[in-house]
């Protein structure tokens, strides 16, 4: 801890929460030496998963049995291990399961912090936080008050996100209903929404109700069409089956306009949003509203409060992953998600975990003097090209936030070598070495998002056509200032190992030749 004029004793830093973002960066400062404590509301760590997925089944993958015995690109494939040093403590260790168990992530959650002796304070829920002139920050709980240099929210979602629908309080939310399929027999259901939640419990209905809606103004997004494992999974198809298969249930393209109860039925007004306002009223048994979740904001004091992003719903953040308005104040954890919403992965732990990598070090270097990690590399093509495609092959963090976290390689002019910078956000290092004259960042990215059948793509395997690559595949952009000067995309592999003479090596060196041979 720091001592103040005040002679009260200052935390460097206070995590709120203790799900598996608080105690990822918990670990890390712990692993750093540095002064900090967790505050998490509850009895033990994990409290959002000891509620949902409502039914259980997490729709973060694991999968155990795979050909690449490396633990670092093994952890492409686990989405629920957090990041640390000790081989028992990866969350395959706990199940098999391809698809987890919720209590599972729980039980390993539990574990994590005591195995690695966290300094977590339970049941201490936070009443509210304040700024202090001074550029404190202090957090109040009902038994003390504490005071740190910075604060980091990794509370997770904080309740239901509730739309705007007259009559909506009739509906039972997903915080609420039942999740036993026979309790939906023979009834008519109308589901608001249209994401994971809403297919969740569709699927549990399946075998039990009569009719079973989904409803929102916008078609389904999949996620084998968007990459992004927050839109709805091929897991649960089989209502999509039964839509075009004549079973009455549907997916419905329109808005909800009211909600209205008649005796035990609702009668619920909508109009159809891909049929020229197309207008009907529609009765159901039971109406369930799945329309995901939103960020509490309640203990923010006026001197602190956070810009929001997204419809309210989420933090505004830099690119640092700092609040956009409150200096010295982050957010962890699916609450970093602002910059890449809807993107890469940092909704999720798979991706948020190595996002907490890059927050460490960016806190370290803030608030603890300490330099970013760099390694020292001579300015020859040939050596760049074999370090980053050594990097794409190897490094997990790059694949799972493909198209955000990047590695930096900064040309010195003045000693004639090359500074690499691992694990960035892209555009904070753009921020960061926008003053340079010459800089490369590697990323992993997608081709087009969208593709009329995702499992029909025409392709075009040459090096000079590699922009049009639909799988993963590596870019690297060269950067004068904070001016993308040249990008080269590299040949898609389907076992993403980038390693050909023809397709890969030569095309990139060739590409860093000539950009290092021109940087002026």
């Amino acid at each position: 801890m720091t001592e103040r004029e005040s002679d009260q004793r200052v935390h460097r830093y206070l995590i709120i929460g203790a799900g598996p973002a608080g105690l990822q960066l918990a670990y890390y400062l712990h692993s750093a030496g540095a002064d900090y404590l967790v505050l998490e509301r509850d009895a033990a760590p994990g409290s959002f998963f000891r509620e949902y997925p409502r039914h259980r089944k997490l729709i973060s993958i694991n999968k155990v049995h795979i050909t690449e015995k490396d633990p670092e690109i093994a952890l492409r494939w686990d989405w629920n291990s957090l990041l640390n040093d000790d081989p028992a403590m990866l969350f395959p260790n706990y199940t098999h399961e391809y698809y987890p168990h919720a209590d599972d992530l729980v039980r390993y959650l539990g574990d994590f912090q005591r195995r690695h002796a966290l300094n977590v304070r339970f049941s201490t829920p936070v009443d509210r936080i304040e700024k202090a002139d001074d550029g404190l920050f202090t957090v109040h709980t009902a038994g003390e008050e504490l005071r740190a240099e910075c604060v980091i929210v990794a509370t997770g979602w904080g309740g239901p996100y509730i739309p705007d629908i007259p009559g909506i309080g009739l509906a039972t939310g997903y915080e609420d209903m039942s999740t036993a399929g026979t309790d939906y027999t023979g009834r008519r259901v109308l589901i608001i929404g249209k994401g994971n939640s809403a297919f969740e419990t569709a699927q549990s209905l399946i075998g039990h109700a009569a009719i079973i809606h989904l409803a929102s103004p916008h078609p389904v997004r999949f996620a084998w069409n968007t990459k992004h494992p927050g839109h709805v999974r091929g897991q649960y198809g089989a209502l999509l089956d039964g839509y075009w298969f004549k079973t009455l249930d549907g997916v419905l393209e329109c808005t909800v306009d009211s909600i209205r109860r008649e005796g035990d039925r609702f009668r619920v007004d909508i109009t159809y949003t891909l049929a020229e306002g197309e207008r009907a009223v529609l009765e159901y048994d039971t109406v369930l509203r799945c329309t995901g979740f939103t960020m509490n904001t309640a203990f923010f004091g006026d001197s602190c409060r956070p810009e929001m992003a997204n419809g309210g719903r989420m933090p505004a953040i830099r690119s640092d992953f700092q609040s956009a308005n409150v200096d010295g104040l982050y957010f962890a954890g699916t609450l970093m998600q602002a910059r890449d919403f809807k993107r890469a992965s940092s909704a999720f732990i798979d991706g948020f975990r190595y996002n907490l990598r890059a927050l460490t070090r960016l806190l370290t270097e803030r608030y603890e003097g300490v330099p970013l990690t760099q390694q020292v590399l001579p300015l020859d093509p040939d050596q760049l090209t074999a370090t980053m495609l050594e990097r794409v092959n190897y490094s997990s963090a790059l694949w799972t936030q493909f198209e955000y976290l990047c590695d930096v390689y900064v040309v010195d002019e003045e000693d004639g070598r090359i500074r690499h910078f691992a694990e960035l956000p892209e555009d904070h290092a753009v921020e960061r070495f926008g003053d340079r004259p010459s800089y490369f960042t590697l990323t992993l990215r997608w081709g087009p998002r969208e593709n009329g059948d995702v499992f029909a793509i025409r392709r075009h395997p040459t090096p000079d056509r590699a922009e049009e690559c639909a799988f993963l595949h590596p870019v690297i952009r060269h950067w004068r200032g904070d001016e993308l000067v040249a990008e080269r995309h590299l040949l898609e592999d389907l076992q993403a190992q980038w390693r050909d003479p023809e397709r890969h090596v030569r095309p990139l060196a060739e590409f860093l030749t000539a950009r290092l041979g021109t940087r002026h």
